[in-house]
């Protein structure tokens, strides 16, 4: 008998508010290299001299021949090869000093610090203090005053060019102008884009004024040369950072006619479109022509928009409409070989981001994103809105955010206007030597702006291995089925304890064929079919890669958001990973035998989660139990002078506790996904210190078998302890397959925990906390007493059908169980 289905449980009144004081404040500081007092704060005091006498000569020369002269010097802080430099001592935010950037490089396999600083003039004297301070006072304690800075400088110079560079040294432009990013410091925008204006028109630089704006920071473009680029350092005090400006990577699909037009007929019979739908795909692309009879009835030219209107709204190049066949039917193939009807319960906008002709003009992809975005809210503000981009470029450095990536993260977060945005990206495609696979993908970075800690970035996977096209007798498919596909990058060779877990998840995104002398190919019968920009010449046309996953991912969220119109993004982004799973072939591809948690990190960085099934996401059954919280909690908050972790949720979870103890050794999965958006900071300054970047963070715990809920909460919670009570804090992290310092990167975090239904039976705790950011460091911001939501989705599974996990929950919820087969 098949299984019944049932509606995901939302539950309310779980949770429980309670003071938060993190169990270890501080953490450990990072060891100084050891130091003779007199002979290093004389080298210190020495060097922070000689910067200043050589800014006086330069200011002096150039006040001659020029009238933009800045007033303020910008010096770099260096630290000893292999030892951390105290970074948060450099800034003080009162007197005007502000920390720009910072950067690392190595030497003899070690790693140096350098830090930029920018000192107002007046203040020459600050770090000139603090060094004679060093040479001539002590603490309580006995050691030299402000020992930790000092002892962690190697040396103090005068900033260069390169100081403020924060891309591969290869892309600074030389002799010929190129257009770059430049990152300005702002506090007072109005004010100070006026003055940064006024000092390009006098140096004869050109500009863009289009503008992100980020927390204490601003991007706008300039055309110079290298000579150009450090003429404006030398008249400017709000410049922090350099970096190039990207192009973007175009998709180009070959056009194939393997269908008549008559199914597209037949499925327009058969195509039921939801009346008064509020729930769309917004497709960020090449335009989208919606003369195509499979289109039309769910674009309407009023969803058509432009950045530009010179461009008109037509697809010019076939991608966006590409994306829009697997983005309405996420199937089409299966859709025109049923005979069933097919209810479509979402529409589609478009959203054009890419000119007809050549390529943008150099302009911030950020900010045509969020303007594109913002007309289709505009234009229907009520609606349900799930963007959808498959536009990337791959030239960025590993990890790190970019004006586009953070650009993203803003408009997700509702940073401008509290409006919260799900957003599903590309993570960039595998273009050559794929005949290496899988070592190409290993070694292939995912693309800007998929770093984005908000977005769902979308990898793919193959299922795709039969080739029937006679010319290709001699090739066979490249990737076993389920297994990773060719096409897709992943983040392996990113820092594995900085950045977020990227892709997120894996859909159907074609494979690639091979000959035995190592030749390659794309082929029609390895990938997947679309509708096609020119239906007066043909119908149908192949699609493959990142962005033929990426449109599947899409049509997959619009599925969960119109069966469940109250789930917020967050919660339809935590479900597409909560319902994911890896296949064998992946398993077999990225782990060995006695998998340690490492290995699951390699895993997790080139598979992500896994391939989100749609039942999982949208459905209980009997024997897979979904729970969802989505809730608001304050992080932080001010206590007198001082700024401190605020409130912590407990939540008890309705537990089928009974049937858990009756199966004893039964194998059940007890699954969690803590989903939430971070506003974002960027800047160089924020990748050495991740609490500059991320507003604030979240992690989840759950209480062990035996730990009752008071023992739980005093382990995570040093302020429900008593006063000097020592805990253990160990969180028994090996019963997680993930593990702790894995799963909490970036901001959704999922893990699970695969054990005997006795041992899960009382695991119904759920401790969720917050960990510091931006919202908290950085104070003079005013952000210390925000709210920031979440969505937490918990799930009980076991592969035995018969065992009903979902009744007594749904019975002690007072639920209706209503069953459909």
């Amino acid at each position: 008998m098949p299984q019944g289905k049932h509606p995901i449980i939302f539950i309310n009144n779980t949770k429980e508010n309670l003071p938060y004081t993190p169990p270890q404040s501080g953490g450990e500081k990072s060891p100084s290299p050891q130091r003779d007092r007199r002979a290093h704060g004389y080298k210190i005091l020495q060097s922070l001299e000689n910067s200043w006498k050589q800014f006086q000569g330069i200011q002096s020369q150039r006040s001659a021949v020029s009238a933009t002269t800045r007033d303020g010097i910008y010096l770099e802080f260096r630290s000893s090869a292999g030892f951390e430099l105290v970074t948060k001592s450099l800034e003080n935010i009162q007197k005007g000093i502000r920390l720009l950037n910072i950067k690392s490089i190595p030497e003899n396999d070690k790693v140096i610090t350098i830090a930029t600083v920018y000192i107002p003039a007046g203040k020459e004297t600050y770090f000139i203090s603090k060094v004679q301070a060093y040479l001539n006072e002590e603490t309580k304690e006995g050691t030299p005053k402000n020992a930790r800075l000092i002892n962690s400088i190697e040396d103090v110079t005068l900033a260069i060019f390169e100081s403020f560079w924060q891309d591969k040294p290869h892309l600074i432009p030389k002799d010929h102008p190129e257009w770059c990013e430049v990152w300005l410091r702002a506090e007072d925008k109005n004010r100070d884009l006026t003055n940064f204006s006024q000092i390009c028109q006098q140096l004869e630089i050109e500009t863009q004024y289009d503008y992100l704006f980020f927390p204490e920071r601003t991007v706008t473009l300039v055309k110079a040369n290298r000579d150009r680029l450090t003429e404006l350092l030398l008249a400017s005090d709000q410049i922090a950072e350099y970096r190039k400006a990207r192009d973007t990577v175009r998709f180009f699909m070959e056009c194939s006619n393997t269908e008549q037009t008559e199914w597209v007929e037949d499925l327009l019979r058969r195509m039921d479109v939801r009346e008064g739908i509020d729930t769309s795909v917004c497709i960020l692309d090449t335009g989208i022509n919606n003369g195509h009879q499979l289109i039309s009835p769910v674009l309407s030219d009023d969803d058509m928009h432009s950045y530009s209107e010179d461009w008109g709204v037509h697809d010019h190049d076939g991608h966006g409409t590409n994306m829009s066949g697997v983005a309405i039917f996420g199937s089409l193939s299966e859709a025109l070989q049923s005979n069933d009807r097919i209810e479509i319960k979402h529409i589609i906008e478009s959203g054009k981001i890419l000119p007809p002709k050549g390529e943008n003009a150099p302009r911030l992809y950020g900010y045509i994103t969020q303007q594109v975005v913002s007309k289709a809210e505009i234009q229907a503000p009520d609606r349900k809105r799930i963007i959808c981009m498959a536009v990337t470029t791959h030239e960025f450095e590993q990890g790190k955010p970019s004006s586009w990536s953070g650009a993203i993260d803003a408009l997700s977060s509702g940073a401008a206007d509290d409006v919260k945005r799900l957003i599903i990206l590309a993570a960039g495609n595998v273009l050559k030597d794929w005949h290496n696979y899988t070592e190409s993908n290993e070694v292939s970075s995912v693309h800007s702006p998929s770093q984005s800690w908000n977005a769902i970035s979308v990898g793919a996977y193959t299922d795709l291995t039969q080739i029937t096209d006679p010319s290709l007798s001699e090739y066979s498919a490249l990737a076993p089925q389920g297994g990773l596909s060719p096409y897709s990058s992943t983040s392996l060779t990113w820092k594995a304890t900085k950045w977020p877990i990227k892709p997120d998840v894996l859909f159907e995104g074609g494979n690639v064929a091979i000959h035995e002398n190592n030749d390659t190919t794309e082929c029609d019968d390895l990938s997947v079919l679309t509708t096609h920009f020119r239906p007066g010449s043909s119908q149908f046309d192949s699609f493959r890669m990142t962005s033929a996953a990426t449109a599947k991912a899409a049509w997959m969220a619009a599925q969960i958001q119109a069966q469940y119109p109250n789930a917020w993004p967050e919660t339809i982004r935590g479900l597409l990973i909560h319902s994911a799973n890896w296949t064998q072939t992946m398993r077999a591809q990225f782990l060995p035998e006695n998998a340690n948690k490492a290995n699951y990190r390699n895993l997790i960085r080139a598979c992500g989660y896994g391939v989100p099934r749609l039942e999982n996401a949208t459905y209980c059954t009997n024997n897979h139990l979904v729970l969802i919280a989505q809730e608001t909690l304050q992080p932080f908050d001010k206590y007198g002078s001082s700024y401190k972790t605020k409130d912590m949720h407990f939540h008890e979870l309705p537990w089928p506790k009974e049937v858990l103890l009756a199966l004893e050794n039964t194998p059940v999965k007890l699954k969690v996904t803590l989903s939430y958006f971070i506003e974002p900071g960027p800047g160089e300054v924020g990748w050495k210190d991740k609490y500059r970047y991320r507003s604030h963070g979240l992690k989840f715990d759950v209480n062990l078998p035996s730990e009752s809920k008071h023992d739980f909460i005093k382990r995570i919670n040093k302020a429900a302890r008593e006063e000097k009570e020592e805990i253990d804090s160990n969180n028994d992290s090996q019963r997680w397959v993930i593990g702790s310092q894995n799963r909490h990167l970036g901001s959704v975090h999922a893990d699970f925990i695969e054990g005997t239904a006795a041992e899960i039976a009382s695991c119904n705790f759920i401790g969720i906390y917050p960990v510091i950011g931006w919202w908290k460091q950085r104070q003079h911001l005013m952000k210390w007493d925000k709210k920031t939501r979440y969505s937490l989705i918990v799930s009980l599974e076991t592969p035995i059908e018969e065992v009903d996990l979902y009744s007594s929950v749904a019975i002690s919820l007072q639920i209706p169980i209503e069953v459909s087969n």
